[in-house]
């Protein structure tokens, strides 16, 4: 499907790669404050996406994102040919709860996703991807210098000008929440767990720790659904057997 990037009123339009996760909702709204957004999933085969999928759905049907967003796009960029069977990403046996954000790297991901969406941006006039990595991610592909540079080769390579637009690079996750508050982003539509337990969050592995945390910093409750919730939120003990 190909379409003008600047079709609709003139509009920029602004790619968002997009999870059903709370950092990727404020960027939708954040970005559709400016630009006409196109939301996009990326599929890679990890255990979770199915759900992950389901939750995005829902937000963006939401009437906070009635106007100012496009349909849903999904694009492919599987990820089980290259990782090993083993993986816990594509085993669905996550990090648990109290371990560090480094045991949760994902090799190559920023690049795989990047890439095949600056195709997809080029085919059609597009020429912003908007993705939302925040202070403090340990990443090598989540530098404000790897995405320049990034953008430097995908857009001498596509012979299209492409940028690859951060703007939560300075945030930490209660900045997002703030944020996100002020725009009403509805959060009982958003799931931020490598491990959903009947559909919801398990509250087990490391990525509901950090949501469950900087909720409680913010000093708002988190409204999603969780299979366990730990007794100690900021010390990160959970009394799992």
């Amino acid at each position: 499907m190909v379409i003008d990037g600047g079709s609709e009123g003139q509009a920029t339009v602004s790619v968002v790669l997009c999870s059903g996760g709370l950092d990727s909702a404020v960027l939708v709204a954040h970005e559709s404050e400016k630009f006409l957004v196109q939301p996009i999933y990326v599929n890679g085969g990890l255990s979770w996406e199915s759900v992950e999928r389901q939750y995005l759905d829902r937000l963006l049907s939401t009437p906070k994102f009635a106007s100012g967003v496009r349909p849903i796009l999904e694009i492919q960029c599987l990820t089980t040919d290259v990782y090993s069977p083993k993986h816990w990403a594509i085993q669905g046996t996550p990090p648990a709860y109290d371990t560090p954000d480094e045991d949760v790297y994902l090799p190559g991901r920023n690049i795989l996703l990047l890439s095949k969406v600056a195709v997809y941006c080029a085919l059609n006039n597009i020429n912003r991807i908007a993705v939302g990595p925040l202070a403090g991610n340990p990443f090598a592909d989540a530098t404000p210098e790897f995405f320049l540079a990034l953008a430097d080769v995908l857009s001498m390579g596509l012979e299209k000008p492409i940028e690859i637009a951060t703007p939560f690079l300075t945030l930490r996750k209660v900045d997002v929440i703030n944020l996100g508050t002020t725009l009403n982003v509805p959060w009982s539509a958003t799931i931020s767990c490598m491990n959903p337990t009947q559909g919801i969050h398990c509250g087990r592995c490391s990525k509901c720790r950090e949501r469950l945390q900087a909720f409680e910093l913010v000093g708002i409750p988190d409204p999603a659904d969780y299979a366990y919730r730990p007794n100690d939120v900021s010390a990160g003990k959970t009394n799992i057997s």
